[in-house]
């Protein structure tokens, strides 16, 4: 007699174990972009609708978005903003040329620049009038970098982006040199850059502290504590957020898949095929409400076992402009 077959119906499957997901502390909000939303708000508060704002606000479309909703428009030149309306410069710095003309024109201007962007600022004024020609490590083509170069006068100023950028460099040891950087970029890379600078120009000056902003540095060693831990990594963030780029960087470089989403409907299913381990972190343009609609949807997909992995406090808040403290 043949033995029967195991009824396969009868085979318990056995059940999927919970998604464990790690959520990286700190994340999202920093002081700077706090500072920068509440003066948009504040500002349409006291002028009224219209405010306009020269460039995004933040890196954040669902910020831009809840903004415009409120009255606030996002105009790219100053020429765009009609006589007489308020206007407000983005958190991350415009050139010195831009206020000079919303005064010459008299518009009631609010700056919304992030005050660890206008240290640098300032950094660079005292390095040109110590006579020293400034090596500005960042990204060509971010509204900081063009803020920041345009603090100086033309030529006072050169951007170096790579290690291979400070070979090509065409200056002499006598050549009175200095460095800032950006305050958005990756810590490992910067620290790279400016090892080499050192060693080519040995009496380079330097800002006394590091110029990369406490939020980037944070959001950085946050998502170190969690991706090795991790077979994937989703970061909340703009494609034109350079703090938020930093850190899929930072993950992909610990061996972690790491992918840059701007809102949960992206997320696709599969991408969580054969993961155990998620982690999850948002730039520092990215609002909380963001992270947890992240949460619920992936929630939809698999069961989910949520932990909060923090590495650091922040308790930073930065004042508002004076025009707008009651």
């Amino acid at each position: 007699m043949n033995a029967s077959l195991p009824d396969a119906a009868a085979t318990p499957v056995p059940p999927q174990a919970p998604l464990r997901l790690l959520i990286a502390a700190p994340r999202g909000f920093c002081a700077g972009v706090d500072r920068a939303i509440e003066i948009v708000e504040r500002a349409l508060e006291r002028y009224g609708a219209p405010v306009y704002v020269r460039h995004e606000i933040v890196h954040n479309r669902f910020v831009v978005d809840g903004l415009k909703a409120k009255g606030a428009v996002f105009v790219e030149e100053l020429d765009q903003v009609p006589d007489g309306a308020p206007v407000v410069f983005s958190a991350h710095g415009v050139p010195k040329l831009v206020p000079q003309t919303a005064t010459e024109r008299g518009l009631d201007w609010l700056d919304a620049t992030c005050p660890l962007v206008s240290k640098v600022h300032r950094q660079a004024e005292r390095q040109v009038e110590a006579g020293r020609h400034i090596l500005f490590i960042g990204h060509k083509g971010h509204p900081e970098v063009i803020g920041t170069m345009g603090q100086v006068p033309e030529g006072a100023i050169s951007l170096v982006e790579t290690v291979a950028d400070v070979h090509a460099l065409d200056f002499t040891d006598a050549t009175p040199l200095a460095f800032l950087t950006q305050t958005t970029l990756s810590v490992d890379d910067t620290a790279e850059i400016v090892a080499a600078l050192r060693a080519r120009f040995p009496t380079i000056a330097g800002p006394k502290a590091e110029d990369i902003c406490y939020a980037t540095s944070n959001r950085q060693a946050a998502v170190k504590a969690i991706a090795e831990e991790c077979q994937l990594l989703l970061v909340i963030g703009a494609p034109n957020s350079s703090n938020s780029l930093r850190l899929v960087e930072v993950a992909e470089r610990l061996g972690t898949p790491s992918r840059l989403i701007q809102r949960a409907s992206e997320i696709e299913p599969t991408w969580l095929d054969g993961v155990t381990t998620l982690g999850l972190t948002a730039g520092a343009s990215a609002p909380e409400v963001l992270v947890r609609e992240v949460v619920q949807r992936i929630g939809e997909i698999r069961t989910v076992a949520e932990e909060t992995i923090t590495t650091a406090e922040e308790k930073m808040v930065f004042k508002l402009p004076r025009q707008l403290v009651d």
